[in-house]
This record gives structure tokens, sequence and C-alpha cells, in this order.
């Protein structure tokens, strides 16, 4: 696979040979570590979504490009993901990875590029983005729209399954009826699966043989959900597994997990973060 060339308006991004071994590198290790994890009745690995947020955009074109051509990144804050899907090529599919607010679901909705919603967890912020979705859908056919361009938004309803009060998600006695709402009454969307986020402490303590109870609950509350529903097996997606946790994820079952600092090191604070670096943009 190749990467899309830039648009025309494009600001000339240019990733220095230095950064992208060390990400290409970094990669590399993450991609290993996976493989191994892989249960021996399991012959393809999940889904690596690498978490770009608060990185610039040479980050994410590095390992954009071939040789790794990798798709799939993820962002926490609207306005960052909007910038780099204008900045970088068409063939990257975004994740929304954060917390969802209500009065930007619409406006998330409308992302070109957007890929998947991964922390969907009430049937209003599911209505707010299938109306974003409609609306993008609008505008591509009133400007001739590009093949690809109309599918359905994919989401996953993220679950609390470690019960911490300070984490979103819905209860898992309620995953089954946010899931219907969206397969009966959100044509713009299209459920992708559940998410949840293991507890810390399980995480840090999770071994094989000792997994996480919180992804052991995922995919109880994921072939629950699957039987109510009267979906076919597999239809429904686990995304589960961050940095510290995705080995235990993986060999629990996990579809795909969201790696950032295992690959791009330490963020810096989001006051400091910039999308493009100034000699990116031409500054001196």
């Amino acid at each position: 696979m190749t990467s899309s060339p830039p648009t025309p308006s494009m600001p000339s991004i240019n990733p220095s040979p230095t950064r992208t071994t060390h990400l290409t590198t970094s990669l590399t290790s993450i991609l290993t570590r996976i493989t191994s994890s892989l249960p021996p009745s399991r012959t393809h690995p999940p889904r690596l979504v690498l978490v770009s947020k608060l990185k610039p955009a040479s980050d994410i074109l590095a390992l954009h490009n071939p040789p790794t051509s990798h798709l799939h990144f993820g962002e926490n804050y609207l306005q960052e993901l909007s910038q780099k899907a204008e900045l970088l090529p068409r063939s990257i599919r975004w994740h929304f990875i954060g917390a969802l607010q209500t009065n930007k679901c619409k406006m998330l909705g409308e992302v070109r590029g957007l890929w998947c919603v991964e922390s969907l967890d009430s049937e209003k912020k599911a209505r707010e983005l299938d109306k974003g979705r409609g609306r993008l859908w609008e505008r591509v056919r009133e400007e001739g729209g590009r093949e690809g361009e109309e599918e359905r938004l994919g989401v996953c309803v993220q679950v609390n399954t470690s019960g911490e009060e300070e984490k979103s998600g819905v209860p898992p006695s309620e995953t089954a009826a946010l899931c219907r709402f969206i397969m009966e009454k959100c044509p713009h969307l299209r459920l992708q699966g559940l998410m949840t986020i293991g507890a810390i402490a399980r995480s840090r303590g999770a071994e094989p043989g000792n997994e996480n109870e919180d992804f052991l609950k995922l995919k109880e509350v994921r072939d629950g959900v699957v039987e109510e529903l009267g979906l076919e097996k597999g239809a429904l997606e686990l995304s589960m597994g961050m940095s510290e946790d995705f080995e235990s994820a993986v060999r629990c079952g996990s579809d795909e997990v969201r790696v950032g600092s295992g690959v791009f090191g330490e963020r810096p604070a989001k006051k400091d973060a910039r999308v493009m670096d100034e000699v990116e943009g031409g500054g001196s």
C-alpha cells in the first residue's frame, strides 16, 4: 500500500530520517510483542491503533509512509483530530478515542477520514454523531464526492467493566440496549464492537494465567449482546488493551489494541503540543 499524495494546499511535512528510524523500530518492537502474545488458536493479530494525540503530524506521516504504511491512528481531541485529518493523507483511518462531549458529537461526525469512534456511551451522543455523519454525506454529494466517502461511521460502545465511578462507559447490564439503539435508530453509524479500559492495578498485575478480569468481563458482555440481539458470532469486535496492558488484552482475545507512548514516547504537555513543527510549516 502507498500513501495518498498530499493535496496542493497541504504544507510540506517532512519527517526527519532519525525520528523515522526511531519510530519504525519502536513500532516493530510493539508488533513483535503482539504476535508473541497471540494464543495458539489464533492466527491473525489484532488491529493496532497508534495513539498519536499531542504528537506532530510528521510523526504520523513517518509511520503512514512506506515501508511501514500504518493505517490506524487515534486522537483524543476534536480540534487536533480535525487539523490532522485536513493536513495528512486521506488514506489514514482515524479513530476518536477520547471522552465524548454531547455538544461536540455532531461536529465530530463530520470529520472526513474518521473511521471509528471508540468511546460512545449514550443514546444522545449516538444520535448527534449520526446527524453529523449524515451532514457529511450531504456535503460529499454536493461536492461531487469520492467513492467510499459515504461509508457509515464505525462506533464502539464503551463499557465500564471495572465499576470505577470516575470512568466513562455504560454498565454491562445496559450495553445491549445501547447497541440495539445504534443498530435500529442510527442509519449513518455502524456498530463495530465494544471497548473498555482496564483498571490500572489489574493491568499491572496481569500475566499468563492471571489476566485482567476487566478484559474477561468485556468478552462475556460481548457474547451476551451477540446472543440477545441475535447477531452472528464475530459480529462485534473487542477493543481493549493499551501500552501497559495490551499483551494481556491480546491473550484475552482483543481484536484491537491502542498503543501510544510505547511507539511515540512520552507526550508533551497539552499547552506545548504542536500539530506542525515550525520547520514543517516553513518557519525558522
